[in-house]
């Protein structure tokens, strides 16, 4: 197996509207996520968020402690949200099995103990993207599937965002100290999530977009309201949000993505909304 990592830092947003197209994704778009037995993952200095991806196939693959964790098991002194987005999959936590399917998660918390990815099926590899943030203390684990989430019936296809938001890594089906991750299905026909755009100065946010057709792509917006910037991905990629930055997405299909939030506030409706008409 391999780990690789980067570390991504901080940008102040009078800087970052400065940045060409080549800045703004080295900065905050994650392009390589998922490669056969190999652990990628981001450490971002936007409230220490690490955003990764794990793809099992002839071994299993230990989420390494990396190195700017400074911490003898990647889960001293973090919590971590893992969804399968591939085949069947198994995440062993110390002596614990977790069996994960299609579009199911999983919660973990703080707590000194190995993590290891595998997948049932070579031939069709689990694929675990997963978002870890700091904890001060220690919350259950549990697996979460969709019949367990909260979920909100949003938009209209007239406007082209009709969507169902899957709240399942949040305060209303388990406790956590910070992480709140959920996934958003876009029904066919509608493109647009997000909107009207908003930012939540308290926390961070990753936007990771799956169900994407491979000839097909994702218009990820950004910036601040009167500063406005655009990422264009591919399916299995995700993107860094700051806290001043708004994020929402249309594409030329459309797409489920995950949420993944850090910070200090774990209101799901802590947004500051701004009219579509203000967008610039």
């Amino acid at each position: 197996m391999k780990t690789n990592y980067e570390i991504r830092y901080a940008a102040h947003p009078r800087d970052a509207k400065n940045y060409d197209t080549s800045r703004l994704r080295e900065d905050f778009l994650i392009e390589k996520l998922f490669a056969a037995d190999e652990v990628n993952m981001v450490y971002s200095m936007y409230d220490r968020m690490i955003v990764g991806g794990a793809m099992p196939v002839k071994e299993a693959l230990k989420l390494e402690a990396i190195d700017p964790l400074k911490a003898p098991f990647f889960l001293t002194r973090r919590e971590l949200g893992i969804f399968n987005v591939g085949g069947e999959g198994i995440v062993r936590a110390g002596d614990k099995e977790y069996k994960l399917g299609y579009k199911e998660a999983l919660y973990l918390g703080r707590g000194d103990r190995d993590v290891f990815f595998e997948s049932k099926d070579a031939n069709k590899p689990a694929l675990f993207y997963f978002n870890s943030t700091n904890a001060h203390t220690t919350f259950p684990d549990k697996h979460i599937t969709k019949a367990d989430a909260v979920v909100a019936h949003m938009g209209s296809l007239e406007m082209s965002n009709e969507r169902n938001i899957n709240k399942m890594i949040v305060n209303q089906v388990l406790p956590t100290c910070q992480l709140q991750m959920g996934m958003t299905e876009l029904a066919p026909g509608s493109v647009w999530n997000t909107m009207p755009a908003h930012v939540h100065s308290r926390r961070m946010e990753a936007y990771f977009y799956f169900e994407v057709p491979e000839d097909q792509a994702v218009c990820h917006f950004m910036g601040e309201v009167t500063e406005t910037r655009h990422i264009w991905m591919r399916g299995n990629q995700a993107v860094l949000s700051p806290e001043w930055s708004i994020h929402s997405a249309a594409a030329t299909h459309n797409y489920t993505f995950i949420w993944g939030m850090g910070g200090e506030n774990l209101d799901y409706g802590d947004q500051d909304f701004s009219l579509i008409t203000d967008l610039k």
